[in-house]
């Protein structure tokens, strides 16, 4: 049996091109490589051709394109078999909507409110301004709607086998309400010149039987649409009377229109989206719609194939998908636990179950609390790792390299609010509306803040969600608790010191109604109160997402592998104490969460950022660099009016994602990859050019520029200068690497591998790291015995790193209550590298095992010409009690000199 708790994860990406069957073959490698559970991405069924499956479609399903149910509990079995474990990657918080492929969403286009589905997605039915009936806009169009009409492309259809009829927009499905049926059938009969046949007079005894507007209703259409299908001879009348609704003709343009006008939703140009939108979506895309799982019917359904799963043991934990995405995450974490304890209790299961959270924390922020959660999937502690490997002294000389070469003055802090006040114009422009007027219709009902005007509310709530400094809070209907009403309230003071217009008192209540202390004022509905401050908490966390990772990220350049999912780029790095501290407590409160390194989520890959830290420790000859290739660079560049293409800050952004990525000889698979993440990154900055608004002569320039650099025929001495620093950035980073991967491993938590990341890994962000691993040559190295002095001489080729990862997993296994449940300690270092060496104790009763981890490589390296030697120092342990090397990598000694004689990494047992 696997253990509850893991004891190493590893996660794989399901696609069609690798299903469960592929899953199933990789077992016994992982077996051997040491994990203890398979972290599968979603797999219920998800829109078909799907690479991440997080856009469900049917959650009582498994995702077809992996495989069927046969395979899936083949998989199932043989994880069982090996004793691993497996955890799915459930998505609470949206859905896949649009296409053909939903059932609940097109329900709920075919019938509206009257639609039992349509409580599952969180809808502002009324929110449509100068709409004459409630109904959900669809921006799905490529064009404006009269064009899109006019051109013809959007059809009306029929359905002869279900007797339905539905508008399409190419692969969009739009069905027509069956209470627009009756009007209908009369157009077409009579269209068709159909009226005296048999079949038209069928038809139209049909449509009189559904002359009330009212009719059918939802139960009655199923009956409506069998009665249609069933008359003989209706379906060739009806295939000629449907050029009645031709819009390639000005009439049938007119006729559609009318027809579309009377359905539960408005077709739109997709850039209305970003400012009339009124479902609630996962972030700013389209086809993702938000789901009203606070609502226990949506609870329940979402819920049944997971629950069958879990009651058959089937699955052995879940990770929960941006649980800030909800309305109410301790409520649905709380119904989850009982759930699951419900089904393992009915099914004779151990009451233990392994649940973590997609969560980001701010710099200081604690985990909420979750009932029923073990942590986090672990991006802060990717930041924490990363922060302390990293030297401290070469970040302000960075910043000013970078600065004097972009020209760039702004501070990090103020480019984080521009991005927001960004965002909030534009791509989250009617989420940002929606709840302004909820905010304004709260003040209108009381006569002390009826003078509130809705453009003054506007402004200040614009300023407090601003000034807000993390993803959301975590208020319920019962109120704000300590922590957050503080969180609030020091925001609030900071968007009232920004405020510079009449009413500042107007702070005091946009506070009480965030608190929802206003609730419990009689003069104010209490429902509007809770619904705002609620729907409140679903925005800022999006709004931060999408102006931190998605903006600011890829404009402040400072040093890129502190530009992570989770953290601060302008975050200093953490001293040896920091660390421990976070480490101490961690091991004291919440030992159980995942710690990352690298996600299909994170902006590049860990090896990358390994060597991209190395910068730190060569600010001067990096500088150097940097000038050079610039000069030499320059001829590939563009004026353009008053502009440079590319621009400096994307140039300079270029060189460190070359730093990270660099191949040794830039070929046209790798440029190709630079290419795409230099279109993706410029995007994402949205200076230059943006993803609802690209430049394409930019992008072209952009492109043009990273061909150039990159072609030895053309950039030779450029090719050859970077080529010999980044081999230099290369020896440090993987020495980074080799201290990340011991430190992922031996510090409190879990450590999580990501696909194919037991080997060097220099991918860049999605869909680079999404690419297929080659796990053939993975399990054929696993299998070798090399020694060691022989995989640090080819420390290049990887296979050090596979063997190292190997080892620590099993003095894991060989240490379980150490790593579990043992105590965290700093061990001190004597000598001439104390502050070079991170050395902890961990122990559980007699049972201690010692990690001790090189940093800051530079100066041992030569500047990363040669292996690391020279280190002096010595571990301060107890030395009454007798350790031997668990990695057998040298003498069983305390010296740093013996202990990192092969590598900078040492792992230390007692007999």
């Amino acid at each position: 049996m696997p253990p509850i708790v893991p004891l190493a994860t590893y996660r794989l990406q399901l696609t069609k091109d690798f299903g469960f069957a592929d899953a199933a073959a990789l077992v016994p490698y992982l077996k051997k490589l040491g994990v203890t559970h398979l972290y599968a991405s979603p797999f219920l069924k998800a829109r078909p051709g799907s690479t991440h499956g997080y856009d469900i479609v049917d959650h009582d399903r498994l995702n077809p394109e992996l495989g069927d149910e046969a395979s899936f509990e083949r998989l199932s079995n043989l994880l069982k078999e090996h004793d691993l474990g497996l955890i799915l990657d459930f998505v609470p918080n949206h859905m896949g909507v649009g296409r053909a492929d939903n059932a609940w969403w097109l329900d709920v286009l075919e019938w509206g409110q009257k639609s039992p589905y349509a409580q599952v997605f969180d809808i502002a039915w009324d929110a449509l301004p100068l709409w004459r009936h409630p109904a959900v806009l669809l921006p799905i169009l490529g064009k404006p709607y009269g064009a899109v009409l006019q051109a013809g492309e959007i059809e009306l259809k029929y359905d002869r086998e279900t007797g339905s009829f539905a508008a399409w927009y190419f692969e969009h499905k739009l069905p027509i309400n069956p209470q627009r049926y009756s009007e209908m059938l009369r157009t077409i009969v009579h269209a068709a010149n159909a009226a005296d046949t048999s079949a038209g007079r069928d038809l139209i005894a049909l449509a009189d039987d559904y002359r009330d507007p009212s009719k059918p209703d939802y139960r009655g259409g199923p009956e409506l649409k069998k009665r249609l299908a069933a008359i003989a001879g209706g379906a060739d009348v009806i295939a000629n009377g449907l050029a009645v609704y031709r819009s390639d003709t000005e009439h049938g343009a007119r006729t559609l229109h009318l027809l579309l006008e009377r359905q539960n939703y408005r077709l739109a140009y997709w850039r209305v989206a970003f400012s009339a939108v009124n479902y609630r979506r996962f972030f700013d895309v389209n086809d993702l719609a938000g789901i009203r799982v606070e609502a226990p019917a949506t609870f329940r359904a979402i819920h049944t194939l997971v629950a069958r799963l879990i009651a058959h043991d089937r699955l052995q934990g879940l990770r929960l998908d941006h649980i800030d995405g909800l309305r109410d995450p301790a409520q649905y974490t709380r119904r989850l636990q009982m759930l699951v304890r419900k089904l393992r209790r009915d099914h004779d299961l151990a009451p233990q179950f392994y649940t973590i959270v997609e969560k980001i924390l701010g710099e200081g922020e604690e985990m909420p609390s979750l009932p029923g959660i073990a942590g986090t999937t672990g991006y802060e502690w990717l930041n924490t790792i990363s922060r302390v490997l990293v030297d401290g002294a070469g970040l302000p000389p960075l910043e000013n390299i970078w600065r004097n070469f972009t020209g760039e003055r702004n501070a990090f802090h103020a480019m984080l609010q521009a991005a927001k006040q960004r965002v909030i114009d534009s791509m989250l422009a009617s989420e940002f509306t929606v709840l302004t007027r909820a905010l304004a219709r709260i003040a209108a009902g009381h006569f002390s803040t009826r003078d509130f005007t809705m453009d003054r509310l506007r402004a200040a709530l614009q300023l407090y969600v601003i000034e807000f400094p993390v993803y959301r809070t975590y208020v319920t209907a019962a109120g704000a608790n300590e922590r957050d009403r503080k969180l609030i309230e020091e925001t609030i003071e900071q968007a009232r010191r920004r405020w510079t217009a009449p009413d500042p008192n107007i702070f005091d209540f946009l506070r009480d109604v965030i608190t929802l202390d206003l609730a419990s004022n009689p003069g104010y509905s209490a429902p509007r109160v809770r619904n705002f401050a609620l729907k409140l908490q679903q925005f800022t966390g999006p709004l931060m997402a999408k102006s931190l990772e998605d903006t600011t990220f890829y404009r402040y350049h400072r040093l890129l592998a502190l530009n992570e999912v989770g953290g601060e780029p302008d975050a200093p790095a953490l001293s040896l104490d920091e660390f421990h501290a976070r480490m101490r407590k961690r091991a004291e409160g919440a030992p159980s969460g995942l710690t990352a390194t690298a996600t299909h989520d994170t902006k590049r890959g860990e090896d990358a950022r390994a060597r991209i830290l190395a910068l730190a420790e060569m600010p001067q000859e990096w500088e150097s660099g940097v000038r050079e290739w610039a000069e030499h660079n320059a001829q590939f560049t563009l004026q353009h009016e008053s502009q440079r293409w590319p621009s400096k800050g994307h140039e300079y952004m270029l060189y460190q994602a070359l730093i990270g990525a660099w191949p040794g000889t830039p070929e046209g698979e790798f440029v190709k990859r630079m290419q795409a993440y230099a279109i993706k990154a410029a995007r994402e900055g949205k200076q230059e050019t943006s993803w609802t608004n690209p430049n394409e002569a930019y992008e072209r320039a952009l492109q043009n520029f990273v061909a150039a650099i990159l072609d030895p025929n053309r950039s030779g001495p450029f090719i050859a200068s970077f080529g010999r620093f980044a081999e230099r950035t290369a020896l440090i980073g993987a020495l980074n690497g080799l201290s990340q991967l011991a430190l992922k491993a031996m510090v409190p938590g879990v450590p999580d591998f990501y696909q194919g990341t037991e080997l060097w890994d220099f991918s860049l962000v999605d869909p680079d790291n999404r690419r297929p691993v080659d796990f053939s040559l993975r399990e054929r190295e696993i299998g070798s015995e090399v020694p060691w002095p022989d995989l640090t001489r080819d420390w290049r080729d990887g296979r050090l790193k596979l063997a190292l990862t190997r080892a620590l997993l099993r003095i894991r296994q060989e240490h379980t209550d150490v790593f579990q449940h043992g105590t965290y300690e700093p061990v001190a270092v004597a000598g001439l590298h104390t502050d070079q060496v991170i050395a902890i104790k961990r122990q559980y009763m007699q049972d201690t095992v010692v990690v001790a981890a090189g940093r800051h490589f530079a100066p041992l390296t030569g500047s990363g010409t040669q292996w690391p030697s020279g280190w002096a120092g010595t571990l301060e342990v107890d030395t009454a009690k007798k350790y031997c090397n668990a990695l057998s990598t040298g003498e069983d000694s305390l010296e740093l000199s013996d202990l990192f004689r092969t590598f900078p990494v040492a792992v230390l047992v007692c007999r």
